[in-house]
């Protein structure tokens, strides 16, 4: 008769043996995975500003000591996840922790200015710069702003923080402003610098005067009108070069020209506000669309509150962006809608350094052939513009619709799948 195999029975003492041994290699894993990898970073601050509604001013005052107690660097990693209350100015906030940024760092101090709250630090350090040593310290500005950490766009749009200190070192002099900016351009960024400049000057006219309010307030009559809301950018001492970015930062007073409060400017305002570009004639058919272009970005602030972080601008949902598009049509006419939707895309998209989804999402939301094609065609422009890492630009060619990916493929100089 032939026997049945027998089952093989574990020794208890092997199995207690296995079961040390596990636990042995588990404790050594964890042991070496918490020296390895440093605990996250925790900021008590955090629990002082939650469920509390504080004012502009009372933030500048909290952001402004922490940043003078634990370092201008500290604070900007706190104000990156700080819970606020909407409708606070997160780049402005970022300039103050900037400016005390500078006082501890100097010119050094652009080194650590990320991108975040639209490029604040860096304003602040070449602003700080200017006003401490005045027009002879240019070539130094230069020098910190090619520092200023981000890509390709990061360098140019320092100039622009430099425009709102140049005007307040002038007492808020506009044409004396614009002589000094034009000194800044140079031909290998095609006069960018001296640009920015003024589009900064702009928004500092528009929106500034926290340094000597009296004088800001009695000099900004002389530029702005609620009668001629376009003027200024429209005015003898505007140069041809810079009419288009003085109209693309001019959009906040269109809205004040309006009726609507600048702080938080409610929507029923907009269509009146795009009237004003409509005004510009039609020889002047680009500079119209300057204008309307202008909205765009706004668009994109407001529908987040004033919240600009990049964590925001990456989460913002469906609703919110086809919220930035239905404004846009507000403008009522073809060209100024599609101007508006360019703006908006680069806002979310931001020389690069925000993650390009949110972008790809608005277009995919469009609901016009028109408008939707234009947003994609744009969009590839501007990947191919800021990113130059093949594989990132390969990714993003596969997300676009399949009508778009030989078009993207041949932009960004793809080998065709």
């Amino acid at each position: 008769m032939k026997k049945l195999p027998r089952h093989n029975k574990f020794n208890p003492l092997i199995i207690l043996f296995l079961i040390i041994l596990f636990s042995v290699l588990i404790f050594i894993w964890s042991h070496r995975n918490s020296i390895t990898s440093p605990p996250q970073k925790t900021y008590e601050e955090l629990n002082q500003l939650k469920g509390i509604t504080l004012s502009f001013t009372q933030l500048s005052d909290f952001f402004k000591t922490l940043a003078q107690k634990k370092g201008g660097e500290y604070a900007y990693e706190v104000l990156k996840i700080a819970p606020l209350n909407p409708n606070i100015d997160l780049h402005l906030l970022g300039h103050v922790v900037g400016d005390v940024l500078y006082k501890q760092k100097g010119a050094e101090g652009i080194q650590v200015c990320t991108n975040d709250f639209r490029n604040a630090c860096s304003h602040s350090i070449v602003i700080g710069l200017f006003s401490e040593k005045g027009e002879g310290t240019l070539g130094e500005i230069s020098d910190a702003c090619h520092k200023a950490p981000g890509g390709s766009g990061a360098y140019t749009m320092c100039f622009h923080g430099l425009g709102h200190g140049i005007l307040t070192y002038t007492g808020y002099d506009m044409p004396k402003t614009i002589d000094i900016c034009k000194k800044t351009g140079t031909s290998t960024y095609h006069n960018r610098e001296y640009i920015e400049c003024v589009g900064g000057a702009v928004m500092e006219i528009i929106g500034g005067g926290f340094h000597d309010r009296e004088l800001y307030e009695k000099q900004q009559k002389k530029y702005l009108s609620t009668k001629d809301p376009l003027s200024l950018c429209f005015a003898k001492y505007m140069p041809d070069i810079v009419k288009p970015q003085c109209l693309i930062y001019l959009t906040p007073y269109l809205f004040m020209a309006s009726g609507a409060d600048l702080g938080n400017p409610d929507p029923t305002y907009f269509e009146k506000s795009f009237e004003y570009c409509k005004q510009i004639p039609d020889g002047y058919s680009n500079l119209k669309m300057d204008c309307y272009n202008g909205f765009g970005k706004e668009f994109v602030g407001l529908v987040l509150s004033r919240d600009i972080r990049t964590q925001a601008v990456e989460e913002l949902n469906d609703k919110q962006l086809k919220t930035v598009y239905d404004w846009c049509l507000l403008a009522k006419n073809r060209d100024g809608t599609r101007e508006c939707i360019v703006s908006a895309i680069s806002s979310l998209y931001w020389g690069g350094e925000n993650r390009v989804e949110p972008a790809i999402k608005l277009c995919s939301l469009i609901d016009d052939d028109f408008f939707l094609t234009s947003c994609y065609k744009n969009l590839i422009v501007m990947v191919s513009s800021y990113n130059k890492d093949a594989v990132q630009r390969k990714a993003f060619c596969g997300k676009l619709p399949d009508n778009f990916h030989a078009e993207c493929q041949a932009e960004l100089q793809l080998t065709p799948n």
